[in-house]
């Protein structure tokens, strides 16, 4: 059976191959390890074997992993829709948060961040496709959320997440991506510097990376079937 440390080469060749025929830097292309339901033990095999960022979805399960690897200068990221009464275990815990989709939480995060620790890095999530019921902004409303979080002390607004409807066709997959690649250089005409776009998932990386990602969440493909 193939292992993590295995899965992480094979993973970091398709990114890079897929950078490559983009044109673009394969060090430009970020894997973020989604590590949501794996054990412990998964993800320091994956530390060891150079992954540096990871992903979770459920703070309480983040705190305890976060925990185990203290000493491991990690860098962890909550995926997850975030809860107001949680935003400070994650101000106080984490180093990205790549949904935040409304003003409170943002001024929640940025006024319970720790200052020892430096600014918090945020994603805006966009909901690209205006799905009922799922997480993110309106594109509408992106301006004015994001001159918002511009001005917070705790935080530094790092770029856009998304997590569009699911597609097959590759040339379908590309549109909402290069839509949030362009609501990015909007922001940057407009004054708002970002350097990151956290998009892509097993599915559909290559296209987004072909659009420009720079963050790419891959799970069960890296770390196996979730507990």
């Amino acid at each position: 059976m193939i292992g993590v440390t295995e899965n992480l080469a094979i993973i970091k060749d398709f990114l890079a191959s897929s950078a490559i025929e983009a044109d673009r830097d394969p060090q430009a292309v970020k894997l973020l390890a989604v590590s949501k339901k794996q054990s412990i033990s998964k993800i320091i095999d994956a530390a060891n074997a150079g992954q540096r960022d990871f992903g979770e979805n459920f703070v309480q399960e983040g705190l305890e992993k976060i925990a185990q690897t203290r000493n491991m200068d990690l860098v962890w990221h909550f995926i997850g829709r975030l809860q107001n009464n949680k935003t400070r275990s994650v101000a106080e815990n984490f180093d990205w948060v790549h949904t935040v989709d409304n003003p409170k939480t943002a001024r929640r995060l940025s006024e319970q961040r720790p200052e020892s620790l430096g600014p918090l890095n945020i994603c805006l999530q966009i909901n690209v496709d205006k799905e009922p019921g799922k997480s993110g902004i309106d594109v509408s409303t992106l301006s004015e959320l994001a001159s918002i979080c511009a001005q917070l002390p705790n935080i530094a607004l790092r770029g856009l997440m998304c997590l569009p409807a699911v597609r097959t066709e590759f040339a379908n997959q590309r549109i909402p991506f290069k839509q949030l690649k362009e609501l990015a250089d909007e922001l940057r005409s407009g004054g708002i510097d970002t350097d990151t776009l956290s998009m892509g998932m097993s599915g559909d990386y290559r296209a987004a990376i072909f659009e420009g990602s720079t963050m790419v969440r891959i799970g069960t493909a890296l770390f196996g079937e979730r507990h």
